[in-house]
């Protein structure tokens, strides 16, 4: 079984040019798990699987990262045989900022008699959650309010950090099995984003090693980010992952 992480977009919410900051994990070069669903991420996963995801996993509500969710909503709800099937895995304290977000709107399609959440089986998650046998960590990370962004592990292969500050602590007790690190990283830092000097200041050689960066805000900035030896993603690379622990929850 081959597993992969495909990147739709690593751009900042100004570098559209580069999309909405958004992944796929693979298996067997299937989608399995959708990581956060900004438009020009729904627009390029549709793009390159040619339908609609069977489950998200969302990290916050800030528009780059869920707007594509009003899509999907529309895709989904009108399609009788993917209708209520949608699994969206939302942090239970990020629920309430996604239902006064989206789906609080008013009369979601015109003709009435329809919730946003009709579309989606919703999925609560505190510390992780099952998904196709397998499961995710799930960890708080440090963006805007505590509680409002979180991270995700697949043990043994990849690390999603979401949008934070660096957050060496977690990284110790979630990115220890030599997984693949996939971490927000924009060239200068900022109250709410990590800069490559706080990486460079915070983080061990050994973890910076595995860490791939987006979420930067230009091409340019992109290739300052290499020019510093950092392995930097760009839209549509597909990093191959070594296999997941056998599946287990943690005590």
């Amino acid at each position: 079984m081959n597993w992969s992480l495909r990147f739709l977009g690593v751009g900042s919410s100004a570098a559209v040019e580069l999309g909405s900051a958004s992944a796929v994990i693979e298996r067997d070069s299937r989608p399995l798990l959708m990581i956060d669903c900004g438009q020009e991420a729904l627009t390029a996963y549709l793009s390159h699987y040619g339908e609609a995801p069977e489950a998200v996993f969302v990290t916050h509500v800030h528009m780059d990262h869920v707007a594509g969710l009003e899509r999907l909503f529309y895709k989904t709800y009108f399609d009788p045989q993917r209708c209520g099937k949608l699994k969206l895995y939302v942090p239970a304290s990020v629920v309430p900022h996604l239902q006064s977000r989206l789906a609080d709107y008013p009369g979601v399609i015109a003709e009435g008699g329809a919730n946003w959440w009709d579309a989606f089986q919703l999925v609560p998650v505190s510390r992780g959650f099952w998904h196709a046998g397998h499961w995710f960590d799930v960890f708080p990370v440090r963006h805007h309010l505590p509680d409002t962004a979180y991270g995700l592990r697949l043990r043994g292969a990849m690390v999603w950090t979401g949008d934070t500050r660096p957050i060496p602590e977690m990284l110790a007790r979630h990115a220890d099995a030599g997984e693949l690190i996939a971490h927000d990283c924009a060239l200068v830092g900022n109250p709410s984003h990590s800069g490559v000097d706080d990486l460079e200041r915070e983080y061990p050689s050994e973890l910076l090693s595995r860490c791939v960066l987006y979420h930067y805000g230009s091409v340019a900035d992109g290739e300052a980010l290499r020019a510093r030896s950092h392995r930097v993603a760009a839209p549509a690379d597909v990093i191959v992952l070594s296999p997941p622990f056998d599946p287990a929850m943690p005590a």
